[in-house]
């Protein structure tokens, strides 16, 4: 057919000027059925319920608010609450036809109620369209996203772009497998529960139906993961669902595993970005449809749509992964907390450290705590030895390649059992770097930003990126360099000098490494991305401590004792010799915390000095962030409680032209100042209602610089 078509010149492309107009005007008069009038201009609508109350995805605050469409009678069946729907919306009053409005943009939202007649008076734009008759968006999923609005001084809109995936319609098309057996209804027995003082007495409240609340101190080693799961266990032999949320994929993986080796496959699903969307929407589909009644995954899962949930569960609240980036920047404690309240449900964080959040809530008497006793807790632990300013400036070895004599003995003892973990806080070969004379930071001739050596031949500043291969102080003239914070790759070269007959492995935001063999290694990792070892680590060592003491915000030693304790929590216990080595001055709080292995003390002392200073979370805080004009009159504006006090404005450093933008930094080249606005306790929810109310004045009259608002930001200095 093809040789025979080309033979006769055949298609559109051999077709003459005549045969080309015949085509056109062939297609021009032939009757194609005409797509549905997105009006429904003339029909008829639903016989019962013909209003519908829609929540539209508009996340602007003064549009925080339902709006009623009509139903037309064919998209009744369909039309049901909790379905996506397609609305046209800014048509204004004027453009009315017989009787309905007409015109707008068309625009996505859910349907959230069926209603016999509505609150407006005026005339009602018909629904444009039903997306999917699948009920994504559950009454009490819709209860839980208004309260998180409302907390952070957010919309409704922007809560349930958070909390509902986007469709995917190939696996929206698929039936979700049926739900497996219920599973025994005796608990699984406690296992590594007996550790802890109320471990047992937990896992029974939660297998009888209870609802108890606890912050959990978790021994350091492997068996949170398999502790997490049997507390899921117990709640799903209850005949009730649980959530666990994690702070990334590797966490999620070992509860994953260890789910399915308690329970077997089928009975949780797992809500992951690495899943990719369709697997993940599937999973998603499959807890809302109720075939599975357990779920872990990262931050997105805080809202998964648990059929009769029993306990909620996060793990590692002080990661900065639980902090939402996008508006209203929800933090996944706070919510499981709004879960617990709402659903009466138990409720379960867990950390090997914990932070201030953590203590306040034991203290308040909200959860009580889940901690083991000390014997047991200095059984577990590893022997943690410090090096402190004074040891260093006696140490030959230390000053002449960073490393102290102690660091090097334990490396030494470590490898001859079994691997050892080095934990650097800075990625890279030398991050930043200093004159070898003098010690002046080196800085770019272009834009004075900080110079670097991503690898160890070429120096690039970190700002701009331009090379630069002729420097010399700006202070002496000289030309050597030396590093003030040494990345890992650095370190990794130095220990494998050191040691050449072992091998180095690396472990960073490049390249994480989710395990490592039970061999003698050495293993350089940044904080967070630290690999387990198959029965743990013989040894650690704990870099340039001081890197991450010195940071100027409220949260540096909370923040720096946790990223030791997580990595010491690899380590092997005391017992089997495990050591660890903190380069880090001993006189110092975390310091004494971490040699005492007493995180809870450490965050009440944190948590007292806080309350004294009427800080965070004592007092509850919020950010303006703008133009210095626009954050004035809004302050201005907002009809804020009597007792709350106004800190600032204080200007934001100007970033510079050729460093990269961070979310929340200013335009380049613009000035930009923030207030804060503290209240004592009771007062957050009127701060809140305060100053969404005053945002939404000033975007409804429009015009005006923008002013973000943050409820509870994470870093306020």
């Amino acid at each position: 057919m093809r040789s025979e078509n080309e033979r006769q010149g055949g298609g559109a492309e051999g077709a003459g000027p005549e045969q080309l107009a015949l085509i056109r005007e062939t297609v021009r008069k032939a009757k194609v059925p005409k797509a549905k009038p997105r009006t429904w201009r003339g029909a008829a609508l639903a016989k019962e319920l013909p209003v519908a109350r829609v929540v539209v995805n508009k996340g602007v605050l003064h549009l925080d608010q339902f709006f009623d469409y009509a139903v037309p009678e064919e998209l009744d069946a369909d039309a049901q609450p909790g379905v996506r729907v397609r609305v046209r919306f800014g048509a204004g009053s004027r453009n009315v036809r017989d009787g309905r409005r007409e015109g707008g943009g068309l625009i996505d939202g859910f349907l959230v109620e069926r209603r016999a007649e509505s609150d407006y008076s005026g005339p009602l734009a018909a629904l444009a369209g039903v997306v999917s008759p699948e009920r994504v968006l559950s009454a009490e999923m819709l209860s839980l996203a208004r309260a998180v609005a409302d907390r952070y001084a957010g919309s409704l809109a922007d809560v349930l772009q958070l909390a509902v995936p986007p469709r995917n319609a190939r696996a929206e098309s698929k039936p979700s497998p049926e739900p497996p057996p219920p599973p025994p209804p005796a608990p699984p027995e406690p296992g590594t529960w007996e550790r802890y003082q109320q471990g047992p007495a937990f896992l029974r409240a939660l297998g009888t139906g209870g609802a108890p609340r606890a912050v959990w101190t978790a021994l350091p080693g492997p068996h949170w993961a398999a502790e997490i799961a049997r507390a899921v266990g117990a709640t799903l032999a209850s005949g009730r669902g649980a959530l666990v949320v994690v702070p990334d994929g590797r966490s999620a993986g070992r509860v994953d595993a260890a789910l399915t080796a308690l329970l077997g496959e089928g009975r949780h699903a797992l809500l992951t970005a690495e899943s990719g969307p369709e697997r993940r929407y599937r999973q998603w589909l499959a807890v809302r449809r109720g075939a599975v009644r357990a779920v872990v995954g990262t931050r997105a899962a805080m809202f998964a749509p648990v059929e009769n949930p029993g306990l909620v569960v996060v793990w590692e609240d002080g990661d900065s992964s639980h902090s939402d980036d996008n508006a209203p920047f929800p933090h996944v404690r706070e919510v499981l907390e709004l879960r617990a309240a709402h659903d009466k449900c138990g409720f379960l964080l867990g950390s090997t450290s914990c932070t201030v959040e953590a203590a306040q809530l034991v203290e308040s008497g909200w959860a009580s705590p889940l901690v083991a006793d000390r014997t047991v807790v200095r059984a577990a632990a590893p022997l943690v030895r410090t090096v402190g300013d004074g040891e260093l400036a006696r140490d030959e070895a230390a000053r002449a390649a960073r490393l102290p004599s102690l660091a090097w003995k334990a490396v030494r003892e470590g490898l001859k059992s079994g691997p050892v973990l080095v934990q650097v806080p800075r990625r890279g070969y030398a991050p930043r770097l200093a004159c070898a004379r003098c010690r002046t930071p080196a800085r770019c001739g272009k834009c004075a930003g900080p110079l670097e050596a991503p690898d160890e031949r070429e120096l690039t500043c970190a700002w701009c990126g331009t090379a630069e291969s002729d420097w010399r102080c700006a202070q002496c003239g000289a030309n050597r360099l030396r590093a003030q914070i040494v990345g890992a790759r650095r370190t990794a070269e130095e220990l494998g000098r050191a040691f050449p007959a072992v091998p180095v492995r690396t472990s960073g935001r490049d390249h994480i490494l989710d395990s490592v063999p039970g061999q003698p290694a050495l293993v350089v990792s940044t904080p967070g991305a630290e690999p387990v070892a198959e029965g743990g680590y013989a040894a650690a060592l704990l870099l340039d401590g001081w890197a991450m003491l010195s940071r100027p915000d409220i949260r540096a030693g909370e923040e720096a004792l946790r990223r030791w304790i997580s990595a010491s929590s690899l380590v092997r216990g005391q017992e089997e010799g495990g050591t660890v080595v903190v380069v880090a001055e001993p006189t110092l709080r975390p310091v004494q915390a971490l040699v005492r292995w007493d995180p809870v003390g450490h965050a009440l002392r944190e948590l007292a000095e806080r309350a004294e200073l009427n800080f965070p979370p004592v007092s509850r805080m919020a950010e303006a962030i703008g133009r210095p004009e626009a954050v004035e009159a809004f302050l201005k504006a907002a009809q804020l409680p009597p007792e709350a006090q106004v800190l600032g404005p204080v200007p934001l450093p100007v970033p510079d032209p050729g460093r990269p933008r961070r979310p929340g930094d200013p335009p380049v080249g613009e000035r930009w100042e923030r207030a804060l606005v503290r209240v004592p306790p009771g007062s957050g929810a009127a701060l809140a209602a305060a100053l969404k109310a005053a945002q939404a004045s000033r975007l409804a009259r429009g015009g005006g610089d923008p002013v973000r608002l943050r409820i509870d930001p994470p870093d306020i200095g």
